[in-house]
This record gives C-alpha cells, structure tokens and sequence, in this order.
C-alpha cells in the first residue's frame, strides 16, 4: 500500500486508459466488447442505497459505454426480490450476510475468478479473514468463510476456482450519536454498545430495522450493559434470543425506541429531524449529517465492532451478453476510481492501493491511516464532511479491522430471530 499517494493528472486520461484496459481484458478473456459493433446493453443492479448513487451510476456508464439501472431499497427487501426472482436483477449490491440466503434459494451462480481482472490485488480480508497477523477474527460469517464456492456446492475457506460474490466495498459500523446531545454522565467516558440501552437515552433510540444487522446491535448493547451473556454472540441459541427479546420489548413498551429506519436516507431523516440522537449508523450517514453541520460522531466502542462486506453477485438467470456486461462492470469497482469515491463516505475497497492514487494525499491520510485531517476534506456530495484537525475514530483502516466483534450473519436459528424480530418491532 503506497505511503504517499499521487492524484492522476488527468480525469479524460483516466477513463481513457481504464476503456482500453477493459477492451483489451475482454479480447483475452475471450468476450466480445460489447461497445463495438452493438446497440448499448442495460445492466440492472439491485441492491441498497449504500453503494447504489447516483454519481456512481453516472460514471459507469460514462466509463463503460452501457446503460445501466439501480433499483436501491431496504436490505430486507432487496434480498427478499433476489432470492424469489433472480430474473428481475443481473447483480445484486448488499452485504455479505445474504450469501447464505441467496446462495440457498439457487439466485446467484458462481464467479469465475480467471474473469476478474484484479483478483491478485484483492487484500487478505476475503482471502484469510485478517488483514493483519494479530487482528480478532470477529464471531459469525466472516467472508473468507463464505467466498468460495467448493467442489461439492457449498461455501467455504478453502480457495477454488470460483466464489459466491465480488469482494468489494466493506466497513465495520458502530452507532452514530449527536454530540450536543451526549448526556453529562457519559461525557469522557469510552464509546460502548451499551448506549444505545441506558436510560438516559430513552425516547431517542433508533435501530435499523433488519433482523441481520439490528438485532446484534442490540445484542452487542444488552452485553454490554450485562443484561444477557451469550455463548457465542455468532450464533446466538433459541433461549438467548428469548431471553433477549423479552428485555428489548420490555423496553419498547416503555417507548425506550423512537423508531426503526430502513435506508441511509431515512437514518439522516431520523437524527436531522431529532427523533433520534443516537442510532444505528452506517458510515454514509455520518458524513451527509457532517456536511449539514450535525455534529454526529461514530462510535468506537470498546467492545470491537460490527463488521460487514459488501458483495457483488451475479444472478443465475444471467447468461450471454448480460453477462459479459456484469463482469466488466464487477472490473470497474475495482479499478480505482469507484474505490476512492467510496473513500470519501467513509468505506472502504478492497484493492485500495489501486484507488490511493485517485485521493489526495490528505484523504489517503486520513480515511486508510487513521491520521488527522491536514485539511478539511469533502464528503461524496461536495460538501465539508470532515473538519481540518479531525482523526477518524477508530484509527487506520487495519485498526478498525484488528476490532470486529461480530460479522453480519445469517444464524442457524435465522429463521427463529426473523419471528422474534417482527414481534419486537411491532410490540
């Protein structure tokens, strides 16, 4: 990974370089460019609001000569449609806890790692599980659990010829509080889970409402405050989920939650409008409210994060030249800019030294180093999202990952923990 980054000197050589690097990739792997000779095919990516923007969208298409349409929503959604309907998308944008859902329901097929043409530079994240040799593993579907495809069909650690999904843009996520709001009690006092279930927060709770990532929010929190301990927080029992449940809609009796967001926008909505001052977060949340001079930080919280991985899958009805089309569209995430793009939102890539060169040495710094802001950097919407002198919590991006508690995970109790989550959101 380069030190000291440089910005490319031109954006049209860019692109220019990165059309000729793709044509060039599809004659020898064999694909027919399909930019040449041909009307302009529609790639349709379903998937959340997350990585589904519309500057991305642009882009892409500019760089790519397709058409292209996104289909964002709530993650409960989308993944509900991809698992009923693989004919309705080509490739699916979400987080790696679908893999077992979709993987199950026949939706998606598997990735031909010999297409992807910067497969060698995907870091070790996917590959081993740890980007460094001391980081914590972190309990449930780690992605190098689920990547790759094995000879019998199921999904495992051992490296194949093909995966299940594109390793691409990935984070780790905590809560999101409004630092005007902090009550007096816990000023100077370390980030924990457990925030989110203290009294003093009562009525300004929000959770996002998916039974993958929510519930171990909120499982993390009662650990924290030591309402429950579990055997393995991963693979959370039918009993603990009892237990656990019964304590979360003891609380939203007593109008402990102020609501249950399903998309970024939503999660802005909540923490601008004040019905919430501290939250489930994702990352692109925190920077927008910034921007807005909200002054909304992401917590560290000594207990590790909530690690995800976005994954990029290619739906099983997806054949001939729509395919062709999603694997060049699965190179250009990993072809630098979109990774940089991302950067700015507080994600991350997973081949970033192919992205450094297109971040300033500033941004490099700060969002991959963990060092402070030598200036104010823009968020992906322009605006100010991160003031001179600032540090990112968490430290640099090895850090972060040195700190994942738990992995979005599709449970064996899965299906008892969507029937307990429906009951807490509606009681």
């Amino acid at each position: 990974m380069p030190n000291t980054p440089q910005k490319h000197n031109s954006t049209s050589t860019q692109r220019r370089t990165l059309l000729k690097g793709g044509v060039a990739f599809a004659l020898t792997a064999g694909v027919t460019p399909f930019a040449i000779g041909k009307s302009k095919p529609t790639l349709r990516v379903l998937g959340t609001h997350v990585t589904l923007q519309e500057s991305l969208r642009q882009r892409a298409m500019e760089d790519l000569g397709i058409n292209i349409t996104f289909e964002p929503g709530g993650s409960a959604t989308v993944l509900q449609k991809a698992s009923m309907n693989p004919s309705s998308f080509d490739l699916y944008e979400q987080w790696s806890n679908s893999i077992n859902v979709l993987w199950r329901a026949q939706a998606i097929q598997p990735i031909e790692k010999k297409r992807l043409q910067y497969w060698d530079e995907v870091n070790n994240l996917c590959k081993t599980g740890k980007l460094t040799e001391n980081a914590r593993m972190g309990a449930g579907d780690a992605p190098h659990k689920i990547i790759n495809v094995q000879e019998d069909g199921t999904l495992g650690e051992r490296h194949t010829s093909e995966i299940s999904f594109l390793p691409y843009v990935h984070n780790v996520d905590s809560f999101g509080y409004n630092r005007n709001h902090l009550p007096n009690e816990l000023q100077g006092q370390e980030e924990s889970w457990g925030w989110l279930l203290d009294s003093r927060y009562s009525g300004k709770v929000a959770i996002v409402n998916d039974p993958t990532i929510g519930l171990f929010d909120l499982a993390l929190a009662a650990e924290a405050k030591g309402f429950i301990r579990f055997n393995d927080i991963g693979a959370i029992t039918e009993d603990e989920l009892d237990d656990l449940f019964n304590l979360l809609i003891e609380l939203s009796q007593l109008n402990h939650f102020s609501g249950f967001w399903t998309s970024v926008p939503e999660s802005v909505q909540f923490m601008k409008s004040g019905r919430a001052t501290i939250e489930s977060m994702f990352s692109p949340a925190v920077s927008a409210l910034n921007g807005q001079n909200i002054p909304v930080t992401f917590a560290a919280p000594k207990e590790g994060y909530r690690g995800w991985h976005g994954v990029m899958c290619l739906s099983s009805a997806s054949q001939g030249r729509n395919k062709d089309v999603a694997y060049e569209y699965m190179n250009w995430w990993l072809s630098g800019w979109p990774g940089a793009f991302i950067a700015r939102q507080g994600y991350y890539i997973s081949n970033p030294q192919r992205s450094a060169s297109y971040l300033s040495e500033a941004e490099w710094n700060y969002w991959y180093k963990g060092k402070v802001a030598s200036e104010s950097l823009k968020g992906t919407d322009g605006k100010i999202s991160v003031e001179k002198g600032s540090q990112r919590t968490g430290g640099s991006y090895e850090q972060r990952f040195s700190n994942v508690a738990v992995w979005n995970t599709v449970m064996p109790t899965y299906a008892y923990s969507l029937q307990k989550w429906y009951e807490f959101i509606t009681s």
